[in-house]
This record gives C-alpha cells, structure tokens and sequence, in this order.
C-alpha cells in the first residue's frame, strides 16, 4: 500500500468546532512525546517532537497527595522511574526526587504548557483527584485553545465539563463512542442516551484505537472490534466531530486510516508519521526551533540506594499497544 495514496472520504472534515483543533491538514500527535528524544512523558521528548515540527503533543496528567499535577501516564512510579508508590498518596517533595532513565525528572504539566508556548496539548486526565489541579493550571495559563482533555470516563468528562466550562475542549466518551459506532451501523437513531447530551455538547472530537478487544477485559484472545471504518469516520463528521486514532507506529496503516477521512493520528514513532504526512504533502514546512532541554541532576538528598521493595527487573520501556485503553 503507498503512504500517497488520498482518497477524499465520502463525508468532508467538519469545520473546527474549537480553536484547538485548527490547524490544515491532519493533526499530527507525538504520543507521550514519541518514542525518541528521551523516556517518555519528559521534557526532552517532547522537545525533540517540537523540533521535529510536531504541534500536536499528547500526554497524561496524574495529580499528587498535595495537588501538584504531574504529566506521567500510570498511577505508581515503579515501571517509568527509579522510584515507588502511588503517585496520589505522595507529596511532590517525594515525587520530584523520582527520575526516568536515571536521570529525568517527572515534569509539571505547567512546565510543559510554559515550555512549549506553541504546541498544543491533548490530555487524559487519569484519576478525579487530577480535575481540580487540571483545570486551574489551564486557566492560570489562559491555555483554554491550547488544550483538549479526554478520559475513559464519562464521569470524569461531566466533571471537567462542571469544573471548567464550555471553554475547554473535549474528546467524546466511551458511552458517546458506542452510540457513535452503532449510529454508523444503523442509521440514524435516538442517541442522545448513549452519546450523552452533556458530552455531545462539548466534544469536539472523538479518539479511539483502530480496532477494540472483543473480550470485555481488554484482551484479545476472541478477536477485535473494528472501530474506525469510512461509515465511523463519516457518521463522526455528518455529528461535527473530528476523527483521531491512537496508537499507530506503521506507516501502510498510518495511510489507509487517513484515506478513511481520519483527522489526526497519534504515534510513538513520531518518525514515522512525520514521514507519511510530508510524503502526502500535509506536513507543516517551518519545524519548530524548540531546543532540546539538558537532563538536570538529581536533588542532593535523593537516595542513591535502589529501595528494597523496588523490583529489579521492571521494565523501563513503554507498554506495548494491547488495545486495552489504560494501557494508552
């Protein structure tokens, strides 16, 4: 299959329902930063993507015991640091001693949105503690058309929707993307209850994986769902709602996804995309002059000495895509 293949989809991309997602051409997302430039979630990825020319960077947001938000995908520090614990049930005292690979520390999500003044930031937010934390730091940054949030839940959405306002964008939920799959099955129905009045009104996009597990525990052994089709991206656009896929790394799939009319992809390998998008022409020709930041040392007082509950062969990589949605 050749990355240049473009097929125009049968419905045309809606006009931007909010001032973060306009931008020409696909939405090109450096999934937690990619998967070079340094461990992911860190300054230094997310450098290296907007060096690249990346605007578009994705990142998650877990909030500690005292209510410092942090960009870091999972819950405990024990798979992406040389620490452990629970991020929530830690001070931030404890928590900045934490590094990745040795030698990066967790970053703020306020340092992120100060750092990199141009990008723009999709952002799951993890856990209700990080809502409150969340939304203040967008409004002391006044970066309301900077970011969108998403979540794996529903609850979680009606909260940030509560908490911030129609100023802040949204993904679609997990309830609005089953009534979206079905809606693009069936035809028109009587929706609203499975897509969520409250969330339709402020989604500006949906964003799934290509295909979902069968099995209800996010395992694949009974096959996949395939969410992401001409009649999905289509019944999304005829509702308004922009199109983004995570998290695809080859380039075959990169391309037949936006000949199916998808709006945005989300990679590791930010490479990859970057060169499927500049072989269709759709790739921004001015890359960004953001410099790569130095690893900082560690904190004079940090333990140099492995804790001993700490497991010796934890993996420092990235998890691999299972199509389960935590592990995004």
């Amino acid at each position: 299959m050749s990355v240049l293949r473009s097929t125009p989809p049968r419905v045309p991309r809606p006009p931007a329902r909010h001032p973060y997602l306009d931008h020409p051409g696909p939405l090109a997302f450096a999934h937690r930063g990619g998967a070079f430039g340094g461990p992911e979630n860190s300054l230094p990825a997310f450098a290296h993507a907007a060096h690249l020319g990346y605007r578009y960077l994705e990142t998650d947001v877990h909030a500690t015991a005292d209510g410092v938000l942090l960009a870091v995908h999972d819950a405990r520090l024990d798979r992406t640091t040389d620490a452990v614990g629970t991020i929530a049930e830690l001070p931030w005292r404890v928590v900045r001693r934490a590094r990745m690979a040795g030698r990066e520390p967790i970053p703020r999500f306020e340092e992120l949105l100060e750092a990199f003044p141009q990008a723009r930031f999709n952002v799951d937010v993890k856990a209700e503690s990080g809502i409150r934390p969340f939304v203040e730091a967008v409004r002391r940054a006044n970066a309301w058309d900077r970011v969108c949030a998403a979540s794996f839940s529903d609850a979680r959405l009606a909260a940030l929707r509560r908490e911030a306002g129609p100023r802040l964008a949204l993904a679609l939920g997990p309830r609005g993307v089953l009534g979206l799959r079905l809606r693009s099955w069936t035809g028109p129905l009587p929706v609203d209850r499975l897509l969520g009045s409250a969330a339709r009104r402020g989604a500006v996009c949906v964003q799934v994986p290509p295909r979902w597990p069968v099995d209800a525990a996010g395992k694949a052994e009974h096959g996949f769902l395939r969410i992401v089709d001409r009649a999905f991206t289509d019944t999304a656009h005829r509702l308004g709602l922009q199109v983004h896929v995570w998290t695809i790394d080859d380039a075959d799939e990169i391309a037949a996804l936006l000949d199916l009319g998808v709006d945005g992809v989300m990679a590791d390998r930010v490479d990859v995309l970057r060169s499927v998008l500049r072989a269709r022409g759709a790739w921004p020709s001015a890359p960004s002059a953001a410099p790569v930041p130095a690893a900082r040392p560690a904190p004079a007082d940090r333990p140099a000495d492995r804790p001993a509950d700490r497991p010796a062969d934890r993996p420092a990589g990235r998890h691999g895509q299972s199509g389960h949605p935590d592990q995004e």
